[in-house]
């Protein structure tokens, strides 16, 4: 049989289980799917699932506890499944390339983007120093990363969430490997980078025929992007089959529940937009400008004369591109920065004029839920004491008190209270949000941040999260901030909206009219590229 004639990836009856205190357990069982030349194999299901640990066992970066008990592994018909670490070294980013789920922590904090792109040339093609740089560029440039000349001298403190994502997207088709597995690759990203970023995928697809294998819980990209669909639960394949076949004729239950949960995809209408309205506002942004030095005489304006109001009991939804000055905004929010000039009213109060014990007094009416679990949560402690922390810097409560308090914030979260004792690493990224969320809690907060806080999870947890944060605010009368690129969730969940572009408010007012009647070709840009089923179908 001849290379071509070969799938690109086999994986035969794959079982894989985790040491922990003496015993193993299974947690992938008997796994077997094939991806062939050019072909888009999308990998569903909660987090948990196994999809994660099925894909980083065919690229050998599974865990140190991790144990293959039994299957096989082959790539271009070639078996890979007993090759040392130094012997796929030989192949990762040639013949088969990883993007990871978290940017975070995937890039060196201490070298140049540029210097991190360039690694992979080195190590596998004879290039020129001078020919290196200008393909670092021309990689940065096609990964939608603005001025890439300036970001390869950057460090990855200095990007966004999406920017560093976008990096390790370069570093991963730097070569055009024959297999492309991507964990996640589009989750902090907004929605037209993401558009982006799946049609350069495309492109290389038809260009080179790489084969990709897409780990992912945003079924409206899995269903738009992918030709054939695997839904994973508790380590099987409970269902496989073509895209337009799984989404539109499930014949698991599961199946058909993961998709009546994604917001895309359900046909979700508008918040409601009819709410009580107070004399005062939760929130009042007045004015807000932000300039960050860049040195060398350069830099570039966060923050350009933006305001608006967040009335008390409602959603205000915070959209635009990685960069555009969203989170910014959110840390001025929470006095971690401040700004050069402007108001930020909280509960009537002007934080801009607090300092010391008032302002930390301040803070116990808003808090925030980050965007990274994986770098938010103390790896030394268990999820009992992280939750727990912020009690104990506010609350004078008897140990008992506390335990109620911190079992309450898990149970609502939908986090076992079994996982109380575990430490953060021992969870899925989906599990971990759940933690940073139930934290945020703990206070009973006035206002919640919500930086894409519903970013790391699955469907079926995403709307149990989504359910609870509307229950919360309709019994308590909570206020959020709700940092987003996931449109689809926005127009759900929302009543109001700012859409910021390179720092400016270009769009601004109800959910629904900015959704339907956008003041700008950018708003109109964001809306169109939403992940939607049937336009893939119509343009296929």
């Amino acid at each position: 049989m001849s290379e071509s004639t070969q799938p690109v990836l086999k994986v035969n009856n794959l079982s894989i289980a985790y040491r922990s205190g003496g015993e193993q357990k299974r947690v992938i069982h008997n796994v077997s799917f094939s991806v062939e030349r050019g072909e888009v194999v999308a990998l569903v299901g909660e987090s948990g699932s196994g999809k994660t640990t099925t894909a980083q066992s065919i690229i050998g970066l599974l865990a140190d506890n991790a144990v293959r008990e039994a299957g096989q592994i082959w790539l271009n018909g070639v078996e890979i499944t007993h090759w040392s670490q130094k012997r796929l070294d030989g192949i990762r980013g040639a013949a088969i390339s990883l993007i990871p789920q978290d940017p975070g922590s995937s890039l060196n904090p201490v070298k140049t983007i540029g210097a991190q792109v360039e690694e992979i040339l080195l190590l596998h093609e004879p290039l020129s120093r001078q020919q290196r740089r200008e393909r670092v560029v021309a990689l940065l440039k096609r990964v939608g990363l603005s001025h890439p000349e300036q970001r390869a001298q950057q460090y990855p403190h200095q990007l966004s969430g999406g920017m560093k994502q976008r990096v390790l997207i370069a570093i991963a088709i730097a070569l055009k490997p024959a297999l492309i597995i991507a964990d996640e690759p589009t989750s902090a990203l907004d929605v037209t980078v993401q558009k982006r970023i799946l049609d350069l995928i495309d492109e290389l697809r038809r260009e080179s025929g790489t084969a990709v294998l897409f780990v992912t819980h945003d079924l409206a990209v899995a269903a738009a992007r992918s030709d054939r669909i695997l839904v994973f639960r508790h380590g099987e394949i409970r269902e496989q089959g073509s895209a337009e076949a799984i989404v539109h004729s499930p014949q698991d239950a599961y199946t058909r529940q993961l998709f009546a949960d994604a917001p895309a995809l359900s046909g979700s209408s508008f918040a409601p937009t009819q709410r009580q309205q107070f004399s005062q506002p939760a929130v009042e942004i007045i004015g807000l400008n932000k300039y960050f030095s860049l040195g060398k005489g350069e830099g570039f304006q966060a923050l350009n004369n933006v305001s608006f109001s967040v009335q008390r009991g409602t959603t205000h939804a915070l959209v635009g591109e990685s960069g555009s000055g969203k989170t910014t905004l959110a840390r001025i929010l929470l006095g971690f920065q401040q700004a050069d000039s402007g108001r930020v009213v909280i509960d009537g109060i002007d934080a801009s004029s607090l300092r010391g014990e008032a302002l930390r007094q301040l803070r116990r009416k808003i808090q925030l839920v980050y965007q990274n679990p994986f770098a938010s949560l103390d790896p030394s402690q268990t999820l009992y004491r992280v939750i727990e922390e912020p009690l104990l810097n506010y609350e004078p409560l008897s140990q008992q008190e506390r335990r109620q308090r911190v079992e309450e914030a898990a149970t609502r979260v939908a986090l076992p209270l079994t996982l109380l004792d575990r430490k953060p690493h021992e969870l899925s990224g989906g599990q971990r949000q759940r933690v940073a969320i139930a934290r945020a809690l703990i206070l009973r907060p006035q206002i919640l941040v919500l930086d894409e806080a519903t970013s790391a999870l699955d469907v079926t947890i995403q709307a149990q999260i989504l359910t609870l944060l509307l229950q919360l605010q309709q019994e308590l009368g909570l206020s959020y901030l709700f940092i987003s690129h996931d449109l689809a969730t926005v127009r759900q969940l929302a009543h109001s909206v700012s859409v910021l572009r390179a720092g400016q408010q270009i769009d601004y007012g109800n959910t629904a009219e900015v959704f339907n009647r956008p003041a700008s070709d950018y708003t109109r840009e964001l809306i169109a590229a939403i992940p939607v089923l049937t336009r893939a179908k119509d343009t296929a």
